[in-house]
């Protein structure tokens, strides 16, 4: 394990770069220019760490001891590696994504906007790179504070209402997170991220062994969009759809399935998850989640509304995996967390420029508009048939390793669900797909695409899905790493 400080620095970037963009709000040009540079050199930074993540190296930075055996620390192993790449490398496409979105909409508190995005991508990357429950517990908390001025922006009933939910859920969540690491920390002295989970030869009777893990199931399955705890996340549809973005592929809901990640495999570790049943739990509630998300998104005419429960389903394909506890399994889960950011935030960009440039929200007004907004709508396309599994979209890619990880622990109902909800997918995908393209629109003459601020990442993006479907190993070999990562997991945290 290497010492660098490039962990901190890719966590203050973004923080140095709140007060230059508050100073610059009566210049717009050098606000957003403080922004994107932010997001180039943050992105840099975490690259500098990718090629020791891919040889199963990791980087740590002891910051200081708030109290002896409980230190604030910083580690880039390859799993937070693996996130941080996927955070940082996205937030510049939405950081161009939000120019277009904000200016084209007339949002105002722009500087507001742009300063509280900066300091979530800054509490995403300590999330990635936490060693340990205390220094989590710390970001995972700025994460919640700073996403609430995003989730309450244009300051309407229905955002503040929103933005009530968010923080009554969110703030729940912290403090089962603390219950849970005090109890794990009284019983095993150690709250550090281990592979292969940290009660070693500790063994904890049964009751306490379920309700220390009902704890923490509770303070990570509020952002991971597990149900029934996951009514924050269609009501934060409030927010403007870059900030829908950020809930849904980015940072909030992503660092969720992150957290569960860590909860199973470097908490509880996969063979106490498996001698005490726990995985058993989580199988049945992501299995119950994907399939009921799917079946409520039949009913939402609004387009965000509807890509929203189809986050709280996805995001339970990665929790499933992670719970199936065979390598390829867990290979396939962290594989999701890549494929559905790319394919998720393709499909929130497209609703936004829908937005902007129709002013239309609903399903059943997007009657033709492919005509007219032929990259958002074909954009569209590639994200829906990845989430629905279809081949050659990375969603198919990680969806296969996940049915192969339920085969390699004899598990056939786990394999039932992920084909059912494919056809869910393509049930509440193909009916708007269908309006775009074979539906006559009305009052659309004058209208053509989107800006290119908008309309140049949602090309990008799907344009990356459909690239890491053809090669999961292109330029970041992210399958390297979940393969890594799922490997080291099994094995006492050997690659």
């Amino acid at each position: 394990m290497d010492l660098s400080i490039v962990p901190l620095l890719a966590i203050l970037v973004s923080l140095a770069a709140v007060p230059l963009i508050l100073m610059s709000s009566a210049k717009p040009n050098l606000r957003e220019a403080w922004t994107v540079i932010a997001g180039l050199i943050k992105f840099s930074l975490v690259l500098t760490l990718l090629p020791g993540a891919i040889e199963g190296n990791s980087v740590e930075l002891h910051l200081f001891d708030l109290a002896p055996g409980l230190p604030l620390a910083l580690n880039a192993d390859p799993f937070g590696v693996y996130f941080a790449v996927i955070a940082s490398g996205l937030w510049i496409f939405t950081s161009f994504y939000s120019i277009g979105y904000m200016r084209g909409a007339g949002e105002k508190k722009q500087t507001r906007y742009f300063a509280s995005f900066a300091v979530c991508l800054s509490a995403t990357i300590g999330i990635a790179f936490s060693a340990n429950l205390l220094t989590f517990i710390l970001f995972y908390e700025m994460l919640t504070l700073a996403t609430y001025p995003l989730v309450i922006h244009n300051e309407k009933r229905e955002a503040i209402n929103a933005g009530r939910k968010y923080l009554a859920f969110t703030l729940t969540a912290g403090l089962l997170l603390v219950a849970a690491s005090a109890i794990i920390y009284h019983y095993t002295g150690n709250i550090e991220f281990t592979p292969g989970g940290v009660f070693g030869d500790i063994e904890l009777p049964r009751n306490t062994m379920l309700v220390v893990f009902i704890l923490f199931l509770g303070a990570v399955g509020v952002k991971a969009g597990i149900m029934p705890i996951h009514g924050w996340l269609p009501a934060a549809m409030a927010a403007p759809t870059p900030v829908s973005a950020l809930l849904h592929a980015v940072a909030v809901v992503k660092s969720g399935v992150f957290a569960v990640t860590r909860m199973v495999g470097f908490i509880f570790g996969t063979d106490v998850m498996a001698a005490y049943g726990l995985n058993d739990i989580l199988i049945v509630l992501a299995g119950a989640t994907i399939i009921l998300a799917s079946l409520i998104a039949f009913a939402q005419d609004n387009l965000k509304r509807r890509l929203a429960y189809s986050t709280v389903g996805h995001l339970s394909y990665i929790v499933l995996g992670i719970a199936l506890l065979t390598p390829l399994g867990m290979t396939g889960g962290i594989m999701h967390i890549a494929a559905h950011a790319t394919m998720k935030i393709t499909l929130f960009f497209c609703a936004g420029a829908i937005y902007v440039n129709l002013h239309r929200t609903e399903i059943s007004n997007l009657n033709g508009i492919a005509k007219v907004m032929p990259w958002t709508m074909g954009a569209f396309v590639v994200g829906s048939m990845g989430l629905a599994g279809i081949p050659p979209i990375n969603g198919f890619f990680s969806k296969w390793h996940i049915i192969l990880g339920s085969l390699e622990g004899d598990m056939i109902i786990p394999v039932i669900v992920l084909i059912v909800s494919g056809l869910l997918n393509v049930g509440y995908f193909f009916p708007i797909i269908f309006r775009a393209y074979f539906k006559k629109g009305e009052g659309l003459e004058s209208y053509g695409e989107a800006s290119p601020f908008m309309v140049v990442p949602i090309v990008i993006t799907a344009t990356l899905s459909v690239l890491f479907g053809l090669f999961p190993n292109l330029f970041f070999n992210f399958y390297d790493i979940a393969l890594l990562v799922g490997d080291s997991l099994f094995n006492g945290g050997t690659p």
